[in-house]
């Protein structure tokens, strides 16, 4: 879970994985960024090569305020929760045995919460 202020960015993105070359995923919330606007983008990669990009157009997110995004592992998914709407799910496309690597940019944390 990250609690973070918004930046008057293009985007924000968060990744996950265990190092900058294998990500189990990587959530681009894109204001108006490579002909996406209000778009979150998803995608992994493995091995310095990313998978098929998923999008989701539900975006509740407003520059410069704060916000939250929580992520919750299960065995074969990952479910997003944002600040409002129902969640909504991104496969784990490769075994991973632990989160050792966290990359947040455009945004200023706030707070991280693992649990």
């Amino acid at each position: 879970m990250s609690m973070s202020r918004l930046q008057d960015h293009f985007r924000f993105f968060i990744n996950l994985g265990t190092d900058e070359n294998n990500l189990v995923i990587h959530f681009d919330a894109r204001f108006d960024f490579k002909g996406d606007k209000r778009t979150i983008v998803l995608n992994s990669m493995k091995d310095g090569v990313y998978g098929a990009e998923l999008r989701e157009t539900a975006f509740p997110f407003q520059a410069g305020t704060d916000t939250m995004v929580c992520f919750q592992f299960e065995e074969d998914k990952i479910i997003i929760q944002l600040p409002t709407g129902k969640p909504f799910s991104f496969p784990l496309r490769f075994p991973i045995e632990e989160i050792s690597y966290l990359a947040i940019a455009y945004l200023q944390p706030i707070s991280i919460t693992l649990k």
